[in-house]
């Protein structure tokens, strides 16, 4: 073996690992849209030769939501298996009430109603895009706000396509606002491919409609309180996995205080965040 190739060999477990971890990374929480990497919720991942990955995976509680627990899961599969020399993916979720039905049902590729049987209550696509509409919503806040702090003109915004969107000069931090706002657009969006999806106007709201300017204030108030209720919910959720698990490099919650509720919206601000908190 010549010196490249041993090289190449020695280097190859370290870098597989590493790709699976940048895989891992665009999966998502389903309620609170950051990344299961980031939430700390990956324990470890082992690559061994024959290409198969072993993904270590824990939750803040012993009860987290099952259907949660498996969009995840599942999803992590995905990501990691679509790795060209990824030959099988196992997914171990540890310390969960249902870890073993969950991990049999991913091991397997079986769908969560074919997981858990009749104590499923269905599918998992409606509570997926319920959740992925929340995500645009919270994507599109931040980035409309950024857009009118830096001078653009509310009339002009709700009338943008998604091509001019796209292609807006800024720095680092606006383009990864845009293009994360873009990642979740597609709930939304009625073109069936990303050249028809070019042409529509980029700001509507969660079923679709145009967005009007002289209402943009009070329609950015709303997503706002969409906003609060998941901020709440990540701080709940990182400060019970690091007590439960002592672990005190545990990523900590980066919360944005909401200093003031503008008068008239402090009900409907308390309201949304019961409701939101009922429903988790």
């Amino acid at each position: 073996m010549t010196t490249a190739n041993a090289t190449a060999a020695v280097d190859r477990p370290s870098t597989r690992i590493a790709e699976v971890w940048d895989r891992l990374a665009s999966v998502t929480d389903p309620e609170l849209d950051e990344s299961v990497t980031g939430l700390g919720f990956v324990t470890h991942v082992e690559v061994d030769a024959a290409g198969a990955v072993q993904i270590g995976f824990r939750l803040p509680t012993y009860w987290c939501a099952a259907n949660f627990a498996f969009l995840m899961a599942d999803d992590m599969r995905v990501a990691v298996a679509g790795l060209p020399w990824v030959t099988n993916v196992a997914i171990e979720l540890a310390d969960h009430m249902y870890a073993g039905e969950i991990n049999r049902g991913v091991a397997a590729g079986r769908s969560f109603q074919d997981s858990f049987g009749a104590q499923a209550s269905g599918e998992l696509d409606g509570i997926r895009r319920t959740f992925m509409v929340k995500a645009f919503q919270r994507r599109q806040e931040a980035l409309l706000t950024s857009l009118l702090e830096h001078g653009h003109e509310p009339a002009r915004l709700v009338r943008m396509s998604v091509a001019e969107l796209a292609g807006l000069p800024g720095d680092c931090a606006s383009r990864r606002l845009v293009e994360r706002y873009l990642e979740r657009r597609t709930v939304v969006a009625s073109g069936a491919n990303a050249a028809a999806q070019a042409n529509e106007t980029a700001f509507v709201d969660g079923r679709g409609a145009l967005l009007d300017a002289d209402g943009l204030g009070a329609y950015l108030r709303a997503l706002r309180r969409v906003g609060v209720n998941a901020q709440f919910n990540s701080a709940l959720c990182r400060g019970l996995l690091a007590a439960r698990y002592g672990d005190a490099a545990a990523p900590q919650a980066g919360i944005v205080p909401v200093h003031f509720v503008p008068a008239g919206d402090w009900k409907e601000t308390v309201e949304a965040a019961r409701s939101g908190n009922a429903s988790a």
